[in-house]
Order: C-alpha cells, then sequence, then structure tokens
C-alpha cells in the first residue's frame, strides 16, 4: 500500500465503490486490482467505461457494448493501462477501511453473473473463459 499515494488510493476506492455490490464483494475486487496493477495488466473495468460513456452519469439505461470498450477516453481502464487519471465517485469510510484491509488473493479476473446476482472470480484466463462460456450457454 505504501506505494500508492493518497490519490491512487482515492480512485481506486472509486473503483471498488462503483463495481463491488457488498463488503466481501469489494475485498476480492480490490485485491484483482492491486493484482493486475502488480503484473501492469490493464484494469478493464466496466465502471470506467460506464463513466467514459456517460461523463460521469452512470445512467446508460442499457447493458455495456464490445464497442463501449474500445472508446478512446482516458477514464476507460480497457484502454489505458493503470488507474484512470481521478476518482469516479466519491469514496465512503467503509470502501476506505475495506482497501487499508489489504485483502490478498490470487484472482486476476471476474465478471458479473446476472443469474447468480454475483460477481464470478478466476485466477486464470482460461479459468475466466471457462466460467464465461458455461455462464453464457445458460
Amino acid at each position: 500500500m505504501k506505494q500508492f499515494t493518497f490519490n491512487e488510493l482515492m480512485i481506486i476506492g472509486s473503483l471498488l465503490e462503483k463495481e463491488g455490490l457488498d463488503d466481501e464483494d469489494k475485498r476480492q475486487i480490490s485485491s484483482v486490482i492491486f493484482n493486475r496493477l502488480e503484473k501492469k495488466m490493464k484494469l478493464q473495468i466496466d465502471a470506467t467505461v460506464l463513466f467514459a460513456i456517460t461523463n460521469g452519469k452512470y445512467d446508460l439505461n442499457r447493458k455495456l457494448l464490445r464497442t463501449d470498450l474500445k472508446k478512446n477516453h482516458p477514464f476507460n481502464t480497457y484502454i489505458i493501462k493503470g488507474l484512470p487519471p481521478e476518482p469516479i465517485s466519491y469514496v465512503g469510510k467503509k470502501t476506505l477501511d475495506i482497501l487499508f484491509e489489504n485483502n490478498k488473493n490470487d484472482f486476476l479476473f471476474y465478471f458479473f453473473n446476472y443469474s447468480l446476482n454475483k460477481h464470478i472470480f478466476s485466477k486464470s484466463f482460461k479459468e475466466h473463459k471457462e466460467r464465461l462460456y458455461e455462464y453464457r450457454k445458460k
């Protein structure tokens, strides 16, 4: 955690606010973010795409499309490497507490499963693709 500035921690907290469903979900996602940053992977967080498309209004009224993920915008973490330039939302105290817990896991990927109403986490791209395939088959 010491390698991150206050502003970077606020940016990560804002990503957790928009991506996480509950406290446990935020713990898992925070570890994914730190794991990806450490490996210099793109974060590929949908909330940043929503922010880029709506200029922070978050009222898209539809699901994200593959073409949305390609929008050239400084907040789109499917395009840029690293963190967006600024937070994408307010960061609550509970989310900051979760962030400073510094939860550790080996996950690098996740997606939202609408039928289960939860995020599904994976350690490898192969596992991620397999779980996505199973989900999309249903």
